[in-house]
This record gives C-alpha cells, sequence and structure tokens, in this order.
C-alpha cells in the first residue's frame, strides 16, 4: 500500500452512471489495502452549454492521478471520451483501459494508442494497473503452482 495516501482515480463518464462505471468501483472496493478516491463525479452536470460541460470534466481530470476507461462508455459518446483522453494527456494522467464486460468488443485504434494499459475485468489486474501507473509501484506477483509429478 502506498504511504502517499488515496490514488485519486478518475473514471470516465458521460454525466451518469452506467453500469461499467459502477462495476470499477465494485472492483476497486473488492481489493483489501488498496486506498483510493474518486475524483470523477457524473451527478455534477453543468446548467451552461458544451464549454461548461468540458470545463467540469478538466476540472475532475485535473485532480486525478489516473485515468480509468472502460471501453463501452467510449462505443456510446466517441467525442466526449475522445476529449477526455485529451485532457488526461495534457495533464500527463495515463490512462487505463478495461475491455469490454461479458461482450466482445473491437478495441478502437485510438484508445489503444492513447492508454498505458489495458487491463481485463479482473479486480486484482485493475488495482495494479491503477497502481503502476499512477503511483509507479512495483506490482510484480508471483502465483505459485504445486503440483505432483507422477
Amino acid at each position: 500500500m502506498s504511504d502517499a495516501g488515496p490514488i485519486r482515480v478518475f473514471v470516465s463518464h458521460l454525466f451518469e452512471k452506467h453500469p461499467d462505471y459502477l462495476r470499477v468501483f465494485e472492483c476497486l472496493e473488492s481489493r483489501e489495502r488498496f486506498l483510493y478516491l474518486n475524483v470523477s463525479n457524473p451527478e455534477q452536470l453543468p446548467g451552461g452549454g458544451k464549454e461548461d460541460l468540458k470545463d467540469e470534466l478538466r476540472a475532475q481530470i485535473k485532480a486525478s492521478e489516473v485515468m480509468v476507461l472502460p471501453v463501452s462508455i467510449y462505443a456510446m459518446n466517441r467525442d466526449l471520451v475522445t476529449f477526455q483522453m485529451d485532457c488526461a494527456g495534457a495533464f500527463n494522467k495515463p490512462i487505463v483501459g478495461i475491455k469490454s464486460f461479458g461482450a466482445t468488443v473491437v478495441l478502437e485504434k485510438l484508445v489503444l494508442e492513447r492508454a498505458a494499459d489495458i487491463v481485463d475485468w479482473d479486480a486484482r489486474t485493475l488495482v495494479d494497473a491503477i497502481r503502476q501507473h499512477a503511483r509507479h509501484e512495483n506490482t510484480a506477483r508471483w502465483d505459485i503452482v504445486e503440483f505432483k509429478l507422477d
């Protein structure tokens, strides 16, 4: 566990709580000794126009250490999620992409190019990717498989 406090995480959203948005937090909550602070707020929909929307997203992304992008959200609104990826790049925030849950979706070239890492829906690999890219923590783990030779 990091001594620098909770990792500030921005999860890509379209100002609504998509099932994959919520699933990210289920994964994060299931891991012991992983502290994070959710800086994304889909309920903070600004009352103004498109620029107010972008300003709110900029503020949320700037407050983060890492951006988590479920690729299913990208498919719903490419322009808004591309803007979020642009902001993450401008603020030097790494992007951790998560493959589609329960469906076969082709990963877009833009997401593959911009993401520092693409992971499956597995709590351990997601948390390890967040730790590695947000804080450069060594997350190498060894699995031990015991077997008997006949």
